[in-house]
């Protein structure tokens, strides 16, 4: 039986979870052109065992009662074989098997590689969040996509395993660091959807989930519009406020004082911060700049080394968007 569900079932996270709407029996609804035929074969399956299962359970009962223990038993008398029924017995579970071998595998095949053409959008997995990158460059911490259109997900992780997995479009795929992983979709049902981590990853794997947004073409086109480029449109404390959302700056540290993997932004700019090595320092630009670069160069006493360096991520004019905002948190 597909256990994929369980993973869903097992997370449990401080921040609100997504939600994943069930339509009928066991399934999340068909988003994708995938979903319909997953849930085809996993129905096939159900039915097929919970035949056998009748079936075996009805015989046992059957010859228990037919051939239960007399006051006065005769040795019964019995064949050696049945040359038939042992044709039967193989024949039929062999062609059964075979069958469903071939309708599991017709899927896996068809799921494995995306077709040519199709949009491309890199997925890369951190602790404990995920970042986007569209082919013109942009980066969000959503995955927006077009309705209707085959869509690749390239991906990779910076530290450990993650499994990208949207219950909605029946796909789920390893994150795997050092090299690169693919999976596709063709969404079928515009509107918002949970990504989530299937492959325990640390103390916050249950956070780490993302949103799927699906749009028609005309509404995906300006979303890529109004997102071009956000230090040409925003003053740079709005434009450091919407990075440090869009980089998942978000899943690690709060701005309202509440310690979560990281420590809090408020506050933070011009306090003086006490390190696990016993050394201080005052947090002016330079240390957010560090921190950015070398994070774990300085690691605030009371947290853990675990995050993971923006090195290549982002651009100087981004860097002094985020320390611009970061001086506002109060």
């Amino acid at each position: 039986m597909n256990l994929s569900f369980l993973p869903y079932l097992l997370t449990a996270t401080q921040q609100e979870r997504p939600e994943t709407t069930l339509d009928g029996f066991l399934f999340p609804v068909q988003g994708s052109e995938a979903a319909a035929q997953h849930d085809h074969v996993f129905m096939i399956l159900m039915y097929v065992a919970g035949f056998f299962f009748l079936l075996i359970n009805a015989a046992t009962v059957y010859f228990s009662i037919k051939y239960r223990k007399s006051k006065s038993p005769e040795p019964p008398k019995s064949s050696s074989h049945n040359n038939t029924l042992e044709i039967v017995w193989t024949i039929i579970p062999t062609v059964l098997v075979a069958w469903l071998f071939y309708i599991g595998m017709d899927g896996y095949v068809q799921r494995r590689y995306a077709p040519e053409g199709s949009y491309e959008i890199k997925v890369t997995g951190q602790k404990w969040s995920w970042n986007f990158t569209y082919p013109n460059g942009i980066q969000h911490n959503e995955l927006h996509a077009p309705m209707g259109e085959n869509v690749r997900l390239i991906m990779d992780s910076r530290d450990v395993i993650h499994s990208v997995w949207i219950p909605e479009f029946r796909i789920k795929m390893d994150v795997v660091p050092g090299r690169y992983t693919e999976t596709w979709f063709n969404a079928t049902r515009a509107g918002e959807y949970p990504l989530k981590c299937a492959e325990y990853c640390g103390t916050e794997h249950s956070s780490m989930y993302a949103k799927v947004v699906i749009h028609d073409r005309p509404e995906f086109d300006q979303w890529m519009l109004e997102n071009g480029n956000l230090l040409a449109d925003l003053s740079p404390v709005e434009a450091g406020e919407k990075l440090f959302s869009i980089k998942s700056c978000v899943a690690c540290h709060s701005t309202n004082g509440t310690p979560l993997v990281g420590p809090s932004m408020k506050n933070m700019f011009g306090s003086e911060r006490k390190f696990t090595d016993g050394t201080t320092a005052v947090a002016d630009e330079n240390y957010i700049r560090e921190s950015l670069l070398e994070p774990n160069a300085k690691v605030v006493e009371g947290f853990a080394p675990v995050m993971t360096t923006f090195q290549g991520l982002l651009k100087a004019e981004e860097m002094d968007a985020i320390i611009e905002y970061l001086k506002t948190v109060q």
